[in-house]
């Protein structure tokens, strides 16, 4: 597998950025190139079926977690960083207990290794009703989506991938039929039968509730070594809604 990716910085210690559900590289590339000035060589990856990394294969965090594996082989990086948000929290969760010995810290933004439940249901249906083979901008896909999901902001973030195909008409950077067929994979739990015995810093938004207190336990009996950092006035996309703030959390935890 052939990762899409994109490379911040020529030198320093490597960060690896995953995005969480729905998202793509691009989402991350201002905080991206906000902590490649912190003195860090920064790879942005897209996951599969995801961006413009290959549709195919499997939905599941086996699958990501060796896909990341793969692509730091190819790129030969050694100890990195690992870096996720949501869906990508839980691929370097569960790379961080398939592979120890070949990272040097984690950071895991806004999510946990508990299940959740399925909660995008409503925002897979818009999506499928959106006439993707008819509309002839992104105004008539806004409007289609609206009904389904009233936040302009989300509906932007959605939208965002949203592409005109070079033979004409539009596409989704996102492979939707497996989206919607094994959205259930997505809040699977992460296991380990050992505990993980490297430093890993776990950001939540104080408005968020993928983090609640009562998991911390569970949290840390996974990743004994583990840090929770609350970024105020932020959901669950932290990195977006309080860029400042989630960059100055994750530079002290590196130094």
């Amino acid at each position: 597998m052939q990762l899409s990716y994109k490379k911040i910085g020529e030198t320093g210690k490597s960060i690896i950025i995953l995005h969480g559900v729905f998202g793509f590289l691009d989402n991350w590339l201002t905080v991206g190139k906000t902590i490649s000035e912190q003195g860090f060589q920064v790879y942005l990856v897209d996951q599969r079926n995801h961006g413009r990394s290959p549709h195919g294969g499997g939905l599941d965090y086996q699958t990501f977690a060796n896909d990341l594996k793969e692509f730091l082989e190819q790129q030969n990086i050694s100890d990195p960083i690992l870096l996720g948000h949501s869906m990508g929290g839980k691929t370097v969760m569960e790379y961080a207990v398939k592979f120890p010995g070949t990272y040097e810290k984690l950071v895991i933004a806004d999510i946990g290794p508990k299940a959740y439940p399925i909660h995008h249901a409503k925002i897979l249906k818009g999506l499928n009703a959106i006439p993707i083979n008819e509309i002839e901008n992104r105004q008539q896909a806004d409007a289609a989506l609206e009904s389904y999901e009233p936040i302009p902001a989300v509906r932007q973030f959605l939208l965002k991938n949203l592409y005109r195909k070079d033979e004409g008409g539009f596409g989704w950077r996102f492979n939707l039929p497996l989206l919607t067929s094994d959205m259930a994979n997505v809040g699977k739990e992460i296991v380990s039968e050992k505990p993980v015995e490297i430093p890993a810093l776990f950001m939540r938004g104080d408005k968020s509730d993928y983090i609640l207190d009562e998991d911390w336990d569970g949290i840390l009996k996974i990743f004994p070594h583990a840090q929770l950092a609350t970024i105020e006035n932020s959901g669950h996309w932290i990195q977006a809604e309080q860029p400042k703030a989630f960059v100055k959390t994750l530079i002290e935890f590196l130094t």
